[in-house]
């Protein structure tokens, strides 16, 4: 369904009101014409005000997709009453003359605020030409203030109901600006999301692939063979560089979390640990695993963080020092939190790597939406990187 179509259909029980106020206001005014028509009124004029109001009630109904061709079509049958000769009153008074400001109130609800103002200045203009000619047919001894109250009322009606569309339509407007702001959050947060996994997965990866090249080459005995190794490596130090440019390009490197954020459903978990660990070692890069207390259950967005930090915290050690490089990975549980510890031993030297990414960023982004803290030291036998997340135990005795 288009946005068109949208506006121009109607729940089923806005319908019924519809129909039913105008059979009401059909009624009423069939009634007073039957009224002057008793009192005195030649039949053209029942059948002209008849046919004007049958036209006031179609430019209501057409107003609701065609605005300006309902409100031409109302403002047209108004003329054609307030021109006519009646028994001493306005026949705009007609019942059936409440739709003529409907027609106002969709089209001012439906086109810019200059074009409905246009429209309040036809309208405006059709109460003041209603009451000139109005007085002009007034009996003698009938005071014209009279003609000032209509007048004032009518101007007070169609003000008003100018008015109120008027605030409506900038209240929907505020809304839909909202929504749309929110969706746009929305997309940041999931674009920002993915770079995030972007760069925890495939950065780890290379990074991994050009520490066992390396290894791979300090090893050989072949001279020609630890050149090209050599310049295999380097051209996965490029790779992973580009990779950071180009995953810039996506979005900024952190969105404050919302309050209704969840965790996007990774694939991942604490069972994946060991693997993980067991492929970043190499003859020059020796990463261990290991694993005090008892596992308690983590929450979904504490899993994924503690998986995160300890893919993270390898990544660093291999790319900035020079090997041979030990890595441990240790993971501490209590019931009421798991510490997640990535420390390395400096290696042989810090190695030159150009810019520093944003990984850290996107990990303390997870740690913080799973309720918990991220620290690093940097000493003199290394660097560590150091998650606390709560247990689902621990997360119970806080609330």
């Amino acid at each position: 369904m288009t946005a068109s179509q949208r506006r121009s259909t109607w729940p089923a029980t806005t319908v019924v009101v519809v129909v039913v106020a105008h059979v009401v206001l059909a009624l009423l005014t069939v009634i007073i014409l039957a009224g002057v028509w008793h009192l005195g009124a030649d039949l053209w004029q029942i059948f002209a005000a008849a046919g004007a109001a049958g036209l006031l009630h179609v430019g209501a109904v057409v107003a609701h997709r065609w605005p300006w061709v309902g409100y031409a079509i109302g403002a047209l049958a108004m003329l054609v009453l307030v021109m006519m000769p009646f028994l001493g009153w306005s026949p705009n008074m007609l019942p059936s003359a409440v739709c003529f400001p409907l027609t106002l109130w969709r089209l001012t609800s439906r086109v810019s605020v200059r074009s409905s103002v246009v429209a309040l200045a036809v309208a405006t203009l059709g109460i003041v030409l209603t009451e000139l000619v109005t007085w002009a047919r007034l009996p003698p001894d009938t005071p014209g203030w009279t003609r000032l109250v209509e007048g004032g009322l009518l101007m007070l009606v169609v003000g008003g109901v100018w008015l109120a569309a008027l605030l409506v339509r900038r209240r929907h407007e505020a809304g839909r600006q909202a929504e749309s702001e929110r969706l746009a959050a929305a997309v940041a947060d999931e674009r920002a999301s993915i770079r995030r996994d972007l760069h925890d997965v495939i950065a780890h990866t290379v990074t991994v692939m050009v520490a066992r090249i390396e290894a791979s080459a300090v090893t050989t005995a072949d001279p020609a063979t630890r050149r090209e190794l050599g310049d295999i490596a380097e051209a996965g130090r490029d790779a992973h560089q580009g990779l950071r440019a180009m995953l810039a390009t996506l979005g900024p490197a952190t969105v404050a979390p919302r309050a209704d954020s969840r965790p996007r459903e990774v694939p991942i978990s604490l069972d994946a640990l060991p693997d993980l660990v067991a492929s970043a070692a190499s003859p020059l890069h020796a990463v261990t695993f290991a694993e005090v207390g008892e596992r308690r259950p983590l929450s979904l967005s504490a899993e994924v963080a503690a998986v995160r930090t300890v893919q993270e915290g390898i990544t660093n050690a291999l790319r900035h020092l020079e090997p041979p490089v030990e890595v441990t990975v240790r993971l501490r549980w209590t019931p009421a939190e798991v510490v997640v510890e990535v420390r390395d031993d400096g290696g042989k030297a810090l190695r030159d790597v150009g810019s520093q990414g944003t990984g850290l960023i996107g990990i303390e982004e997870r740690v913080r939406t799973a309720g918990g803290t991220l620290s690093t030291d940097d000493g003199d036998d290394g660097w560590v990187l150091r998650a606390r997340l709560p247990t689902k135990e621990g997360n119970d005795r806080t609330e």
